[in-house]
This record gives C-alpha cells, structure tokens and sequence, in this order.
C-alpha cells in the first residue's frame, strides 16, 4: 500500500513539473509566446506589410501570386502590380460612402485592433447565456452613448442587427405589425432628399402592412388625421448632413430614426437623442462597413421583442465574429472616450470639406448645402461643418442634369439627385472615401472652376 502511495506521489510530482515546464515555455520574458496561433499572425503581419505603393491595399482574402506572394487591390486610377501606376484617363469616383478615410487611423492602432480568432470560437448559435448577443458589447455600446452623449441608453433596449440595414427592415415590420386600429397598410414617408434604401427595402418586401408612399410634405397636405404614418428621419440627413426632425406628429405617427452619421466626427452633438428607435452602426462610427454590425436604441418594449423576432427569424442573430470584431475596435475607441478617432475623423473630414468648399466659391455654376458651425457638447466647443457628403447643384438654367454635367465635363461619377428623390439638377459627392479618390475629386472639380473662370480672366487681362 505503501509502494502505492509512493508510486501516485511521484506520478502526481512529474505532471506538476511538466506543465511548470509548459507554462515556462509560454511564458517568456514576462509575455506569452505564441503556439497554435503563431502562423496565422505571420501571415497576417506579412499582408499588411506589402505597401502597395500606398495606393492599395492586400489582404488575407485577397487572390495570390504565384501560390506565394498577396495581390495589391488598388484604388481607384491606380493599377500594377505594386499601384505604383496612374492612369490619368480614370474617372474620378465620389459615389459610394465607402468610410475609407478612417483606414489610417486603424493602421496606427493596428496592434490593439487586431483579432486572432480560434477555429472553434463560439461555434454554438448562441452564447452561454442563451442570447444571440454579447453582453460586453453591449455594455461597451452604452458605455459609448454615455461618453459621447449622443443617445439616451439607459432604460432602453438594445437589438443587434447586421448593420443598418437589417435594422431598419426590423424596425418596419415591428411598427407596421403593430397597426391593429386600422386594415389599411401604415404609410411609409420621408423628407426630401433621402437615403433611397428606405423605399428600396420597402418596395422589395412587399408588404401588406405598409406601403411606400414617398415625400413626408405631400402627405401631410392630403393625408386625414386617422392616416398610420411610419416616417423615416435621417439625422444628420444622406446626402446632406442636416440634422432633422420628424414631420409627422400624434398617435398615429411613428418614426424611425437614422442615427448612423450622429457621431462627433460628422457633425455638431447638440444634446443626447431620445427617440422611440435609433439606429446606429459601425460602419460610420469606425468605418468597417464589410463587418456589417449595428444596433438599435429602442424605448418601447413590445416593439423590442417584435424587431428581436424579425432578427431571429431572418438571420438568427449576428454572427458571432462581427461582434467579436466589434468589441474589439470599440475597445480602442472607448480607451481615450473616443478622443482620438473622433478628432482624427473630424479633422479629416473637415479639411475636405473647406478645400472642396474654397474651391466652389469660386464658381457661379456650382453651389452646395449650407451648414453653419453649432456648439458640440462631445467636444466642447463651437464646431466647424464637416458633413460626409457634399450636396451639389448645379445653378445654370441649361444644367438639368447635373450628374451628366460633371461626367461628361470632369469625368467625375457622384450620384444623381433623383435617387434622393430630389430633382437631377443635385449631385452628392461622397468626402468618405480614400485620400486618393478625394485628391482626384478635387483635382477634376479645381479644372471645371478653372475653365468656367478662364474667359473672365482673358477678358480682364486684355483689359
């Protein structure tokens, strides 16, 4: 029995020293070495490290060369191999909003952003608790709103969605399912100009509920005051950044809130918002809009449940790797309260809107929205325009179609004015893009103005 002890005894002593010896082999230098997950950092740290001449980018999803070296994908007007090559004939593209202005920023905090994840990461529909969403996220996401004092959080509900536009989908149905007063469908309306998807989304689905009925102004003047009114407000508004209010007023009206652009760097925060529903994403916030993660501040409970079902049913939740990507870049956001990449956004995109501002003083064919500097609680201070999108129009009588106008005589593609449901003499020119594609903007618009100004100049100097 005795020999038996002895024998579990030094079993029991061997195991302790062999994972003393693991740990030892991990831990070096008073940091973990890496094991499994070493291969993958390697390649991660090698993609990054090809520089494309610094007009492009590779990725670890990208196409191969050769079975060994990454694919640059260049910016726009740039190609090669490396993007080191320009091509002048290219059409300057300021139409999509693409927030790639933010990719410096996440390249100097490229450490601390970073994610490894495990293959077997939260494999499970659901996390242990249940729920299809983190708990930690949403703190963080609270935490956030608290901060910056843009939303009211605090007895609100949260929904994950896969960006805005699964919540915005959500919030419609958990509005419109809820119209039992009435067998005529709830009109759906917003203010012209407007982010199209709105219609879009509600013309695809189809509904019997609702229906797409457009312009919120002409409503009212024909609408009765049993009418179910669901309006869509984009605050601050796409394409024009101006923050808005809903129209529509009283127990038959409800209104839907986009608050995605209502962070510090697009725009003044007033005061916190507190509508019925909020939607919010990180696509404008951190500018990863391919993670497709956002979320809705909600006040009513019952309509909680019906946007949580709508959710469930078309997507069981969000994916888990979004909301571990998520909490990971709000990690780095919330470590110096957002100071940081909100004055780098800010300061971004403000000084593209001064230089693409001075250069349009400049015209008398061309204008563009105005918007007066306002007082910003975040910041604390009366803060200059800097709106994600400039609102073009074009002044001339002959200059209907503005969109052909600037393609035809700049070779610049922003987006025509009637898919904001305004008329062709506007275009929007997206400022979010890379600093490549606003420098071939700016360069295209400088030699408009310049030749709509060089008849002028030959008069007086002949003078």
């Amino acid at each position: 029995m005795a020999k038996l002890q002895s024998s579990y005894f030094v079993c029991f002593a061997f195991s302790i020293v062999v994972n003393l010896l693991l740990v030892l082999k991990l831990y070096v230098g008073g940091e973990w070495e890496l094991s499994w997950s070493r291969g993958a950092a390697e390649d991660a740290e090698h993609v990054a490290a090809v520089s494309c001449s610094g007009h492009g980018r590779a990725y670890l999803d990208g196409l191969i060369l050769d079975g060994k070296e990454p694919l640059c994908e260049c910016n726009s007007c740039y190609g090669g191999p490396d993007c080191s090559q320009f091509l002048t004939a290219c059409a300057a593209n300021a139409d999509s909003g693409d927030p790639l202005f933010l990719e410096p920023f996440w390249m100097q905090h490229a450490a601390k952003s970073a994610v490894v994840v495990a293959g077997w990461h939260r494999m499970s529909y659901t996390f242990a608790d249940q729920s299809r969403i983190s708990a930690k996220l949403e703190r963080h996401i609270r935490k956030l709103h608290a901060i910056v004092g843009n939303a009211v959080t605090q007895g609100r509900y949260i929904v994950f969605g896969a960006g805005s536009t699964q919540l915005l989908n959500a919030a419609l149905h958990a509005l419109s399912s809820n119209n039992l007063s009435s067998s005529s469908p709830a009109s759906v309306v917003v203010s012209v100009p407007y982010y199209r998807l709105y219609q879009e989304q509600a013309e695809f689905v189809r509904s019997v509920d609702y229906k797409f009925e457009g312009d919120a102004a002409v409503l009212q003047n024909i609408s009765d005051a049993n009418t179910n009114v669901i309006e869509f407000v984009t605050s601050p508004n796409n394409p024009d950044g101006k923050l808005k209010k809903a129209i529509f007023q009283g127990s038959n009206a409800k209104a839907i809130y986009d608050r995605v652009y209502y962070w510090p760097h697009f725009t003044a925060i007033p005061a916190p918002a507190d509508d019925d529903i909020m939607i919010f994403s990180i696509s404008k916030l951190t500018g990863h809009a391919g993670s497709r993660f956002g979320w809705a501040v909600v006040k009513d409970e019952s309509v909680y449940k019906r946007m949580s079902e709508s959710i469930q049913i078309s997507s069981l939740g969000v994916s888990r790797d979004a909301q571990l990507r998520a909490l990971k870049l709000l990690n780095v956001v919330l470590e110096t309260g957002g100071k940081e990449i909100f004055e780098f956004g800010y300061n971004k995109v403000k000084s593209r809107w001064e230089k693409l501002s001075n250069t349009l003083a400049l015209s008398n064919r061309f204008s563009l929205q105005k918007i007066a500097p306002q007082y910003c609680t975040y910041f604390k201070k009366t803060r200059k325009p800097s709106p994600g999108y400039v609102w073009l129009k074009c002044e001339r009588e002959e200059d209907k179609d503005c969109y052909a106008v600037l393609q035809n005589e700049a070779n610049i593609y922003g987006r025509r004015g009637s898919l904001f449901g305004a008329e062709d003499r506007h275009v929007r020119l997206t400022l979010l893009r890379s600093q490549d594609d606003f420098d071939i903007l700016l360069h295209r618009l400088n030699q408009l103005v310049l030749k709509e100004n060089e008849p002028q100049k030959l008069f007086v100097n002949e003078i």
